[in-house]
């Protein structure tokens, strides 16, 4: 039997996102809601390799379930999940923080690997433009360090900073500043994984 996968909508005027609230990071956005949906089903292989990373079962059949729809905001329309569902209030039990913890390594080995086979210099776009690997990282940590604020994690150094993220999440012990864990994993791991993908699809 397909093993069901809860997701969370966010539509905006401009784009809609498609999150599997129980997998950080698989995360899809088109402009339509049945788009953003089959983007997300399409790289589910592209997932896997996270879920390897992090020592946890990922399914070979799924059954996408819609558990919530919100609206979404200037951040949506942007590029980012910028929504806190509603399931992300829930609180976390140890196993399950471990499971979220150990998925969020996983999006990390992932994007550390790539950047370590992807050349210096990455295809740009039509324009020109885009940032190279190093850019790329860069980019990911500094991103990291405005999330992490948001769980009341103010440290500069980023191996330092993910350290304690994990700490907190694998204590349950939200943080003041605003974010739950669940959201705040959500969007870290969204934006390490998909910077991660962009690197191997502009390597060649």
């Amino acid at each position: 039997m397909p093993e069901p996968v809860r997701i969370c909508i966010e539509a905006g005027s401009r784009r809609v996102f498609a999150s599997a609230l129980d997998w950080p990071g698989w995360c899809r956005q088109a402009r339509t809601e049945a788009s953003a949906i089959k983007e997300l089903e399409a790289c589910a292989p592209r997932y896997r390799p996270v879920a390897r990373a992090a020592g946890v079962t990922f399914p070979t059949e799924f059954k996408f379930e819609v558990v919530e729809t919100s609206t979404g905001n200037a951040t949506t329309d942007f590029g980012a999940p910028g929504i806190v569902a509603k399931a992300e209030s829930e609180p976390l039990d140890l196993n399950g923080a471990k499971r979220l913890s150990s998925l969020v390594k996983g999006v990390w080995v992932v994007l550390e690997t790539v950047a370590s086979n992807a050349p210096a210099g990455l295809r740009k776009g039509p324009r020109g433009g885009g940032r190279d690997t190093a850019q790329m990282i860069e980019h990911v940590h500094a991103a990291e360090d405005a999330y992490l604020r948001k769980v009341g994690i103010k440290l500069k150094d980023p191996s330092l900073r993910r350290l304690a993220f994990l700490a907190a999440l694998e204590s349950v012990e939200e943080l003041e500043g605003g974010w739950p864990l669940r959201y705040a994993v959500r969007r870290t791991a969204w934006h390490a994984l998909d910077h991660a993908w962009e690197i191997e699809e502009r390597s060649s």
